[in-house]
């Protein structure tokens, strides 16, 4: 019963931290664009000859 005492807290740090990383993300434009880097590393090759 004492390890609830420590890994419930653990986990909403944890679930915090993870909340607070991904708005991060929305806000600083991380997500925008999920289809073009994918495409780049096909083509990366044909461009450098």
């Amino acid at each position: 019963m004492g390890v609830l005492y420590f890994l419930i807290p653990l986990a909403l740090v944890v679930v915090t931290s993870a909340v607070i990383a991904f708005r991060w993300a929305l806000a600083n434009g991380q997500l925008d664009d999920l289809d073009t880097p994918s495409v780049r590393v096909l083509t990366d090759d044909l461009h450098e000859r």
